[in-house]
């Protein structure tokens, strides 16, 4: 059967998955992503996801429905008369769309399901010191990232990796499962097999209060935190009443009798915390008001108030 396909995604995790579609010729007859927003200086530059920039350079039609439920959105998209959508970095699809085309919705997601349900897979996989992740394609039913899958492929995850490095990794990853999963479709040869629901886990999404580092747990657990938030929404403490996002950190494993979450410097080269077996070296960090950047240039341009 002659593949039609409406992809659906917004960010650049999105963009290599519709890129491969492109580049292997196959008909991509629309693209559904968020309304464009308004931003920059002054609120006055639109703002467009790289996915529907990239559908503009190709010349694909764009749809951004504010309402998926929407009547006109829903006309429009029967009208493009495609028998495959394809679910990356989107929204959560409500069944009239997802049963729309003939063979079905499928989805890419950042975990290896049923691990890992919900919005943050790749954040929560780091943060809980995961050694491996991948992604999963499968087809959409009623609860979220509980249908069939379809492929997995593997990814490891290196000790000081944070979840940005992964992500980065993952979408290329992910676009090569998109592709093998549309190929499979199209021959005919798609696998289905039900997720195992007692070994589901869940990644909620995260919020800014809740990124705050506690320093009364191990090294490991400190690290794997800091670097499963980082680039964002970022970890964070607070240094002289200001918000300190901590970026990337070094374990030292030592015994002290310090009390948790002292902070330690000499004023030029290193930054660390006291945690219950050690200590956490700071490598990169954002102060409030400030832009990124490593410890040494921080303390540099910095002095400490005394501890």
């Amino acid at each position: 059967m002659k593949l039609k396909i409406v992809f659906m995604g917004t960010p650049d995790f999105a963009v290599p998955s519709l890129d491969v579609l492109v580049k292997n010729g196959y008909e991509v007859v629309g693209v559904v992503t968020v309304a464009d927003k308004m931003g920059g200086r002054g609120m006055k530059q639109v703002l467009e996801s790289p996915v529907k920039k990239y559908a503009v350079e190709q010349g694909i039609p764009v749809l951004q429905p504010e309402k998926l439920r929407n009547p006109e959105f829903l006309a429009q998209l029967r009208a493009l008369e495609a028998n495959l959508f394809i679910v990356v970095a989107f929204r959560m699809l409500p069944e009239i769309v997802w049963s729309m085309p003939e063979l079905g919705t499928f989805n890419l997601h950042g975990s290896l399901l049923p691990r890992y349900r919900g919005a943050a897979p790749i954040n929560w996989a780091v943060i809980n010191g995961d050694v491996e992740t991948g992604v999963t394609t499968f087809f959409l039913q009623h609860e979220i990232d509980t249908g069939n899958i379809i492929f997995q492929d593997k990814l490891p995850i290196g000790e000081n990796e944070t979840a940005g490095d992964i992500h980065d990794r993952m979408m290329q990853l992910g676009a090569g499962t998109v592709l093998k999963t549309v190929q499979a479709i199209e021959a005919g040869t798609v696998p289905q097999q039900a997720q195992d629901d007692s070994q589901a886990s869940h990644a909620p999404k995260i919020f800014h209060e809740t990124c705050q580092i506690n320093f009364d747990q191990t090294t490991a657990q400190v690290h794997n935190f800091v670097r499963g938030l980082s680039p964002f929404p970022a970890a964070w403490t607070t240094l002289d009443e200001l918000e300190l996002k901590v970026l990337r950190t070094e374990k030292e494993i030592v015994e002290h009798e310090h009390p948790t979450g002292q902070l330690f410097s000499d004023g030029r080269s290193y930054l660390k915390y006291s945690t219950r077996d050690g200590f956490v070296k700071v490598l990169e960090l954002q102060l409030q008001g400030r832009k990124r950047m490593g410890v040494r240039d921080f303390l540099n341009g910095y002095a400490l108030k005394k501890q």
